[in-house]
């Protein structure tokens, strides 16, 4: 809801999920700890998505696949905004963290030929979440696996080695 409505009140919200808003409230005493906590699952969620890949040590094109496919299983499972988020310190050391290790196994996959070099520097880092952001958000009816082989097809073919 809050993906569709950034600016949903605590009782749209408690009728959408069902509940009474005092239900809410006795779990989160104002909507920023609501946000607060919908970030924080959010991130845990990317985290995880990143470890499960096993960004460092699997081969490099299926850690590729399975990074995406996990990110795109975030991405519809906690569709909101991440601007306010990273208005936290703590939150976006912990996302910086994130970027640069999805930024580390995009030079491993450049290094190891499956990306090609001599791309602008940042090239692939920012085009690959732009690419899970759009297949998430336009193409729901694919399953994760399935939108992730069209964001590995697309980046492989746009920026893979010849």
């Amino acid at each position: 809801m809050l993906a569709s409505d950034p600016g949903a009140s605590i009782a749209n919200i408690a009728t959408e999920a069902g509940v009474d808003r005092r239900t809410v409230y006795r779990r989160f005493a104002s909507r920023d700890d609501l946000l607060d906590a919908i970030y924080a699952s959010r991130l845990a969620a990317i985290e995880h998505a990143i470890a499960d890949a096993r960004l460092r040590e699997a081969p490099v094109a299926v850690a590729l696949h399975r990074y995406v496919e996990n990110i795109i299983a975030v991405n519809r499972t906690w569709p909101v905004d991440l601007a306010r988020m990273l208005a936290d310190d703590s939150v976006r050391a912990r996302r910086d963290a994130c970027v640069r290790e999805v930024d580390a196994f995009l030079e491993r996959a450049t290094d190891e030929g499956l990306l090609r070099s001599g791309l602008p520097e940042g090239w692939a880092s920012a085009l690959l979440p732009q690419l899970m952001h759009l297949v998430s958000r336009q193409m729901p009816d694919l399953s994760p696996a399935q939108a992730a082989d069209v964001v590995v097809d697309t980046l492989l073919r746009g920026l893979g080695a010849s």
